[in-house]
């Protein structure tokens, strides 16, 4: 099992980034390769629920383990490339939100896909992505 962690800041409030996060819709405008969102059990913000982020084809079933809005959300996602659990936290700071996020890969092929996504931070990176995110909450009031 591999751990990574990254951190950002954004101006936005931690609502506001929270709302962001949890909104499906727009996931592909931060997180590289997402083409659409479907299955959505229910609110995004409460565990339990369930839906599939899609990669052309390639699938991620996804499930809600914790939500606390607007500090908390905890996921599990599995796909053939990289499967695991990440947690989102959104912490006041100031007159804006520190972002950190924590995956944890399980299996062999997650660890190797997950250790070239966490180099760098690159677009396609998870550092880059959480970075990206941070700048698209800052565009919005």
């Amino acid at each position: 099992m591999g751990v990574y962690r990254f951190e950002t800041r954004t101006a936005a409030s931690p609502e506001h980034a929270f709302d962001l996060w949890t909104n499906l819709d727009r996931m592909a405008e931060w997180v590289g390769g997402v083409t659409k969102v479907t299955d959505v059990s229910g609110p995004v913000d409460r565990a339990g629920t369930t839906y599939t982020v899609w990669f052309g084809r390639m699938k991620s079933p996804t499930q809600v383990l914790e939500a606390a809005r607007p500090r908390l959300l905890r996921t599990r996602f599995g796909s053939m490339i990289l499967k695991g659990e990440n947690a989102a936290t959104f912490e006041p700071d100031g007159t804006g939100t520190i972002i950190r996020q924590e995956m944890r890969t399980h299996g062999l092929i997650s660890g190797l896909s997950a250790r070239i996504f966490a180099s760098g931070s690159y677009k396609g990176s998870f550092q880059g992505e959480l970075d990206a995110f941070a700048r698209l909450a800052e565009q919005e009031p």
